[in-house]
């Protein structure tokens, strides 16, 4: 198995988001995602899952939703989906990623 990362907080906000793109999803959900699409890389424990998504939706990017989880035997469970507002957030801090990301690469490559 791959060594897990610590995620900062700019960085899990923008990865949330990208989950959120791509439909609705309950917390556990989004931690369970997150870890798929990184090869079992990037794993989001409750303490900094939760924390997020609530600053997510004060910030109106995300909005939650009470349903029901197949995933969880029919329980309740609160679904997060994205705003306008999330989505437009979500392209601008994916191009700031890109910058940041390349420009780290960069340094890294200096010989």
């Amino acid at each position: 198995m791959a060594e897990r990362a610590d995620l900062l907080q700019g960085t899990l906000d923008l990865l949330i988001l990208k989950t959120l793109v791509l439909g609705p999803l309950h917390g556990w959900a989004i931690s369970k995602r997150l870890r798929q699409l990184s090869d079992d890389v990037l794993e989001v424990g409750q303490g900094s899952l939760y924390p997020a998504l609530y600053r997510l939706e004060d910030r109106g990017w995300i909005r939650a939703e009470w349903g029901t989880s197949p995933e969880a035997g029919g329980r309740r469970a609160k679904f997060y989906s994205l705003t306008a507002d999330g989505r437009k957030q979500f392209a601008a801090e994916r191009t700031q990623w890109r910058l940041f990301s390349t420009a780290v690469e960069r340094v890294l490559k200096a010989t």
